[in-house]
């Protein structure tokens, strides 16, 4: 599914009550409380204010969900405001079914003071106790700051629409504050919160973005003790995912043409594309079922680790174990990238948030290593002895801690100081076939078994109907707040 293409067209401006009408079934929409049109600001705001929240439908499944009213003193959230929005979250808790807040907000509402912090800090309580317990959808619509993103940072997917905004504070007090001169779409346009990963997806237009929210809860339980409704079965887009893999392991390919020849046929949305690159993480279906597939990009730094993947990555598999979703590895990496400017990124603090997340995570859990997976990378891409069920490789992948001609060049350097083109070669070729080839890790049990290509989407609908089986269901105690 493309979620980002083109300049975003004119939208004629709709208020909250048809934003809800336009993401929900039509005729589910059921107020539970609303703004209010007039209210003296300084005073005590009446119920509801600047806020529709309601109980709806959404593909036939119960729901509850949210709009803020930017033309109600810019959306800024008071005491009222924020009751409405608590209101349906604990809603929600206790019926156990997904929430969505379209919002649009200034944050705080200046003539309330503290009352208005209150507020805030009483929704994120709420976000965080329903984290990993209820699915929570953010659908930024229009210009939000303060409070209003401190919200959809803490729920688990947020979408924009091209045209809308979010920062902490907004270019008015940056100017003031540190001389800086800088539009709102420069210091939190959709661009901007896409690339560091604040922003999953990024639509046209706010229409596009609601449509979003309907396919994105098509991959989502109602809570994290149900399973994720099956759907029919598609075969795959194309049929020999091994095809796109060139053999030579330098040569870049794109990951997301294996993914698409595995999975389902148009049932891949990609989750944070435009943010560390060198990992793709996407929900999909492998025959019916809804999975989520995590694969290093050979297309993009080479696949290689770095902090902001590894980062990417841990929050995708723990959104994925809260909610009972298998995951599949897809494994292509030279290993973490090196150098002084990842170590002081904290590349090892941020790597093992990969690690534990991939041993914590208490759902059916294969991978799949497509051409090599070297040293630390090969662990954290959630190898066998860190948890996977299932492991598997391609024939002719290497697995290890470092390539071969590295691994001689440090371990003989003194025995090929002197030696011949030839005799160093030789080393090499004897160095891989007893410590990297796929046959040496299958004989020492560090992967399961070596499969074509053409039988990998079989042999994980297979490995996922026997670990349903075995494996117990989520019980909903997760949490998805990031590390």
């Amino acid at each position: 599914m493309t979620v980002e293409v083109g300049q975003p067209p004119r939208e004629r401006r709709v208020g909250p009550a048809e934003r809800l009408e336009r993401l929900c079934d039509p005729g589910s929409v059921h107020v539970v409380r609303s703004q209010v049109k007039s209210g003296v600001l300084g005073e005590r705001a009446r119920e509801g204010d600047g806020v529709v929240a309601a109980a709806a439908r959404i593909q036939g499944r119960p729901v509850f969900c949210y709009a803020e009213n930017s033309r109600f003193a810019g959306g800024s959230l008071g005491e009222a405001h924020a009751d409405t929005i608590l209101r349906v979250l604990e809603l929600a808790d206790r019926a156990r079914v997904p929430v969505v807040g379209l919002i649009e907000s200034a944050g705080a509402r200046l003539q309330e003071g503290t009352a208005a912090l209150s507020g805030y800090a009483r929704i994120f309580r709420k976000n965080v106790e329903l984290s990993g317990r209820v699915p929570q959808i953010s659908v930024l619509t229009g210009t939000s700051a303060g409070g209003g993103c401190y919200s959809p940072a803490l729920t688990d997917f947020v979408i924009m629409a091209r045209s809308a905004s979010m920062f902490l504070t907004g270019p008015a007090i940056v100017r003031e504050a540190i001389g800086e001169d800088v539009t709102a779409e420069e210091l939190g346009g959709s661009k901007v919160q896409s690339a560091n990963g604040v922003c999953h997806f990024v639509t046209p237009t706010h229409l596009d973005a609601v449509e979003l929210v309907r396919d994105l809860l098509s991959y989502l339980p109602q809570n994290a003790s149900e399973p994720v409704a099956l759907r029919p079965p598609e075969d795959p887009e194309f049929e020999d995912p091994g095809a796109w893999v060139p053999a030579e392991p330098h040569r870049a390919y794109d990951v997301r043409d294996v993914i698409r020849s595995i999975v389902d046929r148009g049932q891949v949305l990609e989750v944070a594309p435009r943010w560390a690159r060198n990992i793709v993480t996407a929900l999909c279906r492998l025959d019916g079922r809804a999975v989520g597939v995590i694969a290093n990009q050979p297309g993009y730094l080479g696949g290689v680790l770095d902090a902001d993947a590894a980062t990417k990555g841990a929050r995708f598999v723990r959104t994925c174990s809260c909610f009972g979703l298998p995951l599949v590895a897809l494994v292509d990496t030279p290993g973490f990238m090196p150098g002084s400017r990842q170590e002081r990124a904290g590349v090892i603090r941020h790597g093992a948030k990969l690690v534990h997340a991939f041993a914590a995570a208490r759902v059916p859990k294969t991978s799949i290593v497509l051409r090599k997976a070297y040293g630390g990378a090969y662990i954290t891409m959630n190898a066998k002895d860190l948890g996977a069920d299932f492991s598997f490789a391609w024939p002719g992948c290497e697995i290890g801690i470092m390539a071969a001609r590295q691994a001689v060049g440090i371990a003989h350097r003194r025995e090929i100081a002197d030696a011949s083109p030839e005799e160093v070669d030789r080393l090499v070729s004897d160095y891989a076939e007893q410590h990297l080839s796929a046959q040496s890790a299958v004989r020492g049990g560090f992967i399961d078994e070596i499969i074509e290509p053409t039988e990998t989407r079989v042999r994980l609908c297979d490995a996922f109907a026997t670990l349903e089986q075995l494996l117990p269901q989520p019980d909903g105690h997760g949490s998805n707040i990031p590390l």
